[in-house]
């Protein structure tokens, strides 16, 4: 199997740029992975994405070197390999707060003797060929989202689970356990230092260190500080940026102005 375009970014010592897919339609995956984009991200937790839409989605990008992740909505084994069978390249799983529960991510990641991934990739057999159980060893990412306060807690643990590709950070929540209100592209000095903690844990296990961001100024800080999967845009959010410019480049019109 080809190495993943996150992994050859990470080999190459340069961040993968991440778009964020919250919308059930393919056309937009589409769009998004057409930008040259290191990767995409299908939110299945938060996003309107079910498991149809996500097929149809991952469908709808075939061809591209792109790196296809699923959001799953839970440390499910059963949707995890449900993702990964349909042709993911890796998965995020939300709230991992422990080294035991980061140990069973890894295997609902792997085929034994590495996990304990159940065998019936229909659709990624189809992308990848015939020998994909031998194949697929090492190939699926997976990500484990830092966003509690027992996860930092526990970071040190989590970051050192063998297996183990990356963290990532979910800042809305991390903020919320640090006593914040929710929110992104984050300030506030613990906030912020609690970013930098999981960066360098995350370096020094030899993982890859994701996180969420609003855009590129944040993205390009988050860079700086060591990471290197960064969302830096959403189908949703260039939905409502470009009406909202749009609307506003005519509010004289409409609004009597």
């Amino acid at each position: 199997m080809q190495e993943t375009r996150v992994r050859r970014q990470w080999a190459a010592g340069r961040p993968a740029l991440n778009g964020w897919l919250v919308t059930p339609a393919p056309l937009n995956a589409e769009v998004i992975a057409h930008q040259d984009l290191c990767s995409v991200t299908i939110d299945m937790q938060h996003g309107l994405i079910g498991y149809a839409d996500a097929v149809a989605m991952l469908t709808a990008t075939k061809g591209l070197d792109l790196t296809r992740i699923v959001r799953v909505p839970s440390l499910d084994a059963a949707i995890i390999g449900k993702a990964l069978d349909a042709g993911a390249d890796g998965v995020i799983c939300p709230l991992i707060n422990t080294a035991e529960e980061a140990a069973r991510l890894v295997a609902a990641c792997r085929y034994p003797p590495e996990g304990r991934r159940s065998f019936g990739p229909f659709r990624a057999g189809l992308l990848h060929g015939d020998g994909y159980f031998d194949r697929s060893r090492g190939h699926s990412l997976a990500l484990a989202m830092i966003e509690t306060a027992e996860a930092l807690a526990n970071l040190d643990a989590i970051a050192a689970t063998p297996g183990l590709d990356a963290l990532f950070v979910g800042p809305a929540d991390l903020s919320i356990g640090l006593g914040h209100a929710p929110g992104f592209d984050r300030a506030e000095d613990d906030v912020v230092e609690a970013i930098g903690r999981i960066a360098r844990a995350a370096a020094d296990n030899g993982l890859g260190a994701g996180i969420y961001t609003t855009g590129p100024d944040y993205g390009r800080r988050m860079a700086a500080a060591g990471y290197n999967l960064i969302t830096v845009v959403t189908d949703a959010s260039l939905l409502a940026a470009g009406a909202g410019a749009a609307r506003a480049a005519l509010a004289d019109l409409v609004d009597g102005g």
